[in-house]
């Protein structure tokens, strides 16, 4: 509860801030900028990030010692399970840095290669792409700390780097726009995501100023006993396995998370596309101050509590008379898991009943004219049905990627090749032969998450069983 309140009010404050920059932008930034910057550039930070560092994240939850936060807890978790070694845990926290360099490079020289004549004729588009990458990878370099604090449960460290960063980003994007005019605008939204970066790292190392030599570029060895003596590793090779099945399966994962931008990219107008990136600002307020956090804590927690659990070991024939501590994990596990869900399924029918209804009355107030003629109005009813969806599958999947083997993740990335086939054949149905346009991408995205979600449950009600 501490921690998800604390990423509750990460996200409540970071989505304020958000918000009333965006009802400045909307004021400012015309349609056309608005798409590219927040769909387009967006898309290309979330994928250099996402394949960087989402397999090494949920990876390393699952480390059995992550820099105890002080001896007595070391001392706990040393008598409960078997102890990784902390610079396996720093050393493969650093891959997403190492990831993110080359990546960085080649993503933003493949969209400035493939984006359209459009996009690229807009004032200064080549220099905000690249200073997009840069603000991907200043990101990147503060990674191995972020890791460090989650895995300490240092809540309040997360909060004041993220919660710093984004008004930073905020008061750069604003001010530059304001300052360099209609020229600026794409400008100003990149050098915002530079000054992010540069914040969130700084924040970082400034939290752990007094630690000593914690961070450094360059993996430590480490000297681990073995039957035959000991050795000198740098790596866990269960987690670093872990770790890179992980990050291979996000290639597919991305491409389903982010699949209605990059049909978006393709087929819609700049102004349409700015209208959708409003729509998606707006619709994803709660997704992101109430879902994100339930979904980050929820994986953090259903992580350390079934780490050492073996649900693969066969049971024994007699029933044992007392509880066991693998069997209060899984009852603890389960009872989280399914008073969420229950959350969930009442806020879905406040969705679905009195979202629809609402949406264009309070859009009348929030948008000017300009953007009331996009495509915004209507995605925004169609996110009515999307984000119940969503929260149902962040769930789930939190639960999958804290439990999964590489067996596991291995099967399921061959349903998600299933699924992505099947958004394809979903987003072309609504969008060109019923002519839907983005909603139908968001109907399609739904579909997608409704797959997604239906699998992970089917694997939770295995693993439980």
């Amino acid at each position: 509860l501490a921690t998800a309140s604390s990423l509750v009010l990460l996200q409540l404050l970071s989505r304020i801030i958000t918000f009333v920059l965006n009802q400045a932008l909307v004021r400012l930034a015309p349609p056309e900028v608005f798409g590219t910057a927040a769909v387009q550039f967006d898309l290309l930070l979330a994928t250099i990030l996402f394949l960087s560092r989402d397999g090494t994240r949920n990876a390393l939850l699952r480390a059995n010692d992550a820099h105890p936060a002080s001896p007595q807890d070391a001392a706990s978790a040393h008598a409960q399970k078997p102890q990784t070694h902390a610079s396996h845990i720093a050393n493969i926290a650093l891959l997403p840095v190492y990831l993110g360099l080359p990546l960085s490079l080649l993503s933003s020289l493949l969209y400035l290669h493939t984006s359209t004549p459009e996009a690229r004729l807009q004032p200064l588009f080549a220099p905000s792409v690249y200073l997009y990458a840069l603000g991907a990878f200043l990101v990147l370099l503060a990674e191995p700390l972020h890791i460090r604090a989650v895995n300490e449960l240092r809540m309040g460290v997360r909060v004041r780097a993220e919660g710093t960063a984004v008004a930073a980003n905020s008061a750069a994007t604003f001010g530059i726009m304001l300052l360099g005019g209609p020229r600026w605008a794409l400008a100003a939204f990149a050098l915002g995501k530079v000054v992010y970066g540069l914040t969130l790292l700084a924040v970082y190392l400034w939290e752990y100023r007094r630690e000593g030599p914690f961070y450094s570029l360059l993996p430590k060895p480490s000297t681990v006993k073995t039957a035959k003596g000991s050795k000198t590793t740098y790596f866990d090779s269960h987690l670093l396995r872990l770790a890179l099945a992980m990050s291979g399966q996000g290639v597919v994962k991305h491409f389903l998370t982010e699949g209605d931008s990059l049909i978006l990219a393709r087929i819609s107008s700049l102004k349409d596309q700015g209208g959708y990136a409003v729509a998606n600002n707006y619709g994803s307020l709660i997704a992101r101050i109430v879902f994100l956090p339930l979904e980050e804590t929820s994986r953090l927690f259903f992580s350390k509590t079934l780490s050492s659990a073996d649900t693969s070991a066969p049971s024994s024939t007699a029933p044992s008379p007392t509880p066991t501590p693998i069997a209060d994990s899984l009852q603890s596990a389960s009872s989280v898991l399914t008073t969420v869900l229950l959350l969930y399924t009442h806020l879905a029918l406040f969705f679905l009943t009195l979202g629809p209804p609402l949406v264009p009355t309070l859009l009348a107030f929030l948008l000017p004219q300009r953007y009331l003629h996009t495509s915004a109005p209507r995605v925004l009813v169609a996110y009515c049905a999307y984000l119940p969806t969503m929260a149902f599958n962040g769930l789930l999947e939190a639960f999958f990627s804290s439990t999964a083997e590489q067996r596991d993740l291995a099967r399921q990335a061959r349903a998600m090749l299933l699924f992505s086939a099947l958004f394809l054949a979903a987003a072309y149905t609504f969008v060109s032969t019923l002519e839907l346009g983005e909603v139908g991408l968001v109907y399609a995205n739904t579909l997608n998450l409704t797959l997604r979600a239906g699998y992970s449950y089917a694997y939770t009600r295995r693993y439980f069983s």
